[in-house]
């Protein structure tokens, strides 16, 4: 077993809306799916982004395309035009999940997307 970012098993797609923040999280593969879902809570999501998510995070999750949605409130101070923290659009808070470090089985290995970018890879 490995911590890897999350980069390594999944992109995101995200949108703002006033104070609310939707970030989508879709795996490479299914294989990686079942780790997400078990690794990628809501509660975690949240404690990610330290203080900056005020409100709650919601989690929808789409088996059917490998995916999970999160709807996190008051996570844009306020709102995109209110705020003067420019860096907490949802694009800059989708970037910050893809840190997220989730625990891979070695058998998964060889499947990372980029994984020649990993340390120690050869």
């Amino acid at each position: 077993m490995t911590k890897i970012p999350l980069r390594h098993l999944a992109h995101c797609r995200s949108g703002d809306k006033g104070d609310i923040c939707n970030i989508a999280v879709f795996a490479y593969q299914p294989a990686f799916y079942p780790l997400l879902k078990d690794q990628l809570t809501a509660q975690r999501f949240k404690a990610h982004y330290g203080d900056a998510i005020k409100g709650e995070v919601l989690r929808y999750e789409i088996d059917t395309l490998g995916a999970m949605n999160f709807v996190a409130h008051g996570a844009l101070g306020g709102g995109v035009s209110r705020s003067l923290a420019l860096d907490n659009y949802g694009k800059a808070l989708s970037a910050a999940i893809l840190g997220f470090e989730i625990v891979v089985p070695n058998t998964l290995m060889d499947q990372l997307h980029a994984k020649q970018l990993l340390p120690n890879s050869a």
